[in-house]
């Protein structure tokens, strides 16, 4: 074998391996760039107080929306996030609601409003986890949608619209 031919070879090799790393670790960078591993990873208890982790939900479409029961907006926007739950629950999406909050009144809210999807109860370190999901302001509401392989696809600072929720949550469970 000529030299050349060699040398390409293991260029050629070389090159392949790269690509393949590329595909394997390319959305692991983002998302850890993204904060999206640091919500994968956070934990906070349910209204029963049961831990719960976001990588429960993994291999889901996962909405993960930040909210309070004193937050005017947040009122707003449950009503659609309990409709979207009952539209694509069944297609392979999770909402979680992670309510910075305590617990009575988060439990009083979810009852009146009648939220079938999970609800969190989060203190101060749901404020770090927004800023490192990109919200700096640490404002609410705040929304962030995980791909199903925890990949960050879509973050909304403000009320979410049924047109943007929608068309989000059916293009990423075609």
């Amino acid at each position: 074998m000529s030299p050349e031919r060699r040398e390409l070879l293991i260029l050629g090799g070389v090159a392949a391996a790269a690509a393949f790393a590329g595909v394997l670790i390319g959305p692991l960078a983002l998302q850890s760039q993204s904060g999206a591993a640091d919500l994968l990873s956070a934990s906070f208890p349910d209204l029963d107080g049961r831990p719960r982790r976001f990588l429960d939900w993994q291999g889901q479409v996962l909405v993960a929306n930040f909210w309070a029961t004193w937050c005017a907006p947040c009122r707003e926007e449950v009503p659609l996030l309990v409709t979207a739950h009952q539209r694509f629950a069944r297609h392979g999406a999770e909402i979680v609601g992670v309510g910075i909050d305590v617990p009575e009144k988060l439990r009083r809210f979810a009852d009146e409003y009648r939220i079938g999807y999970p609800v969190l109860v989060a203190d101060a370190a749901a404020i770090e986890l927004m800023r490192r999901l990109g919200n700096s302001a640490g404002a609410l509401p705040f929304t962030v949608i995980l791909d199903q392989r925890g990949a960050l696809a879509h973050r909304r600072l403000g009320l979410l619209r049924e047109e943007e929720l929608e068309g989000v949550l059916r293009k990423l469970l075609r």
